[in-house]
């Protein structure tokens, strides 16, 4: 069973994972070669092929070598995370504020539906109640 592991499927997820991954890599992220050359390597040269792509195929690290010296962003007002990619929303300062303006709006609006609950309620009370003060 363990040769089966190691020899077949250790193998097949490594050039799987490889060649998804060089498809998904931006070209300004490749190294050494075009693009097209890393997926022809992977596709071509199981296990070397993948063995290479991950050893100098693709830049690593937390930021691209274009953005490295100042702070990358994805776009106006749309801080970027690690490596240039978006944040998390619970990270994204411009979304926790969003939250909690929406929530002060959600916060008067259910006021408001309190009041007028409690205006209706008021108002079938004095309906219910006889015009002389008594109770029945």
């Amino acid at each position: 069973m363990l040769r089966i592991l190691l020899t077949i499927v250790l193998p097949l997820a490594l050039w799987v994972w490889a060649f998804v991954d060089c498809l998904t890599t931006p070209e300004d992220e490749v190294k050494h070669l075009p693009k097209v050359v890393w997926v022809l390597i992977v596709l071509l040269f199981p296990p070397l092929g993948p063995i290479a792509w991950l050893i100098a195929g693709r830049r690593r690290g937390f930021l691209p070598a274009a953005s490295a010296g100042h702070p990358a962003a994805d776009g106006p007002g749309r801080p970027a995370g690690r490596g240039g990619r978006p944040l998390a929303p619970d990270d994204d300062p411009e979304f926790l504020a969003s939250l909690k303006r929406s929530d002060k709006d959600h916060e008067s609006m259910l006021r408001q539906w309190e009041a007028d609950l409690r205006r209706r309620e008021q108002e079938l009370r004095d309906r219910d109640e006889p015009e002389d003060g008594r109770k029945s």
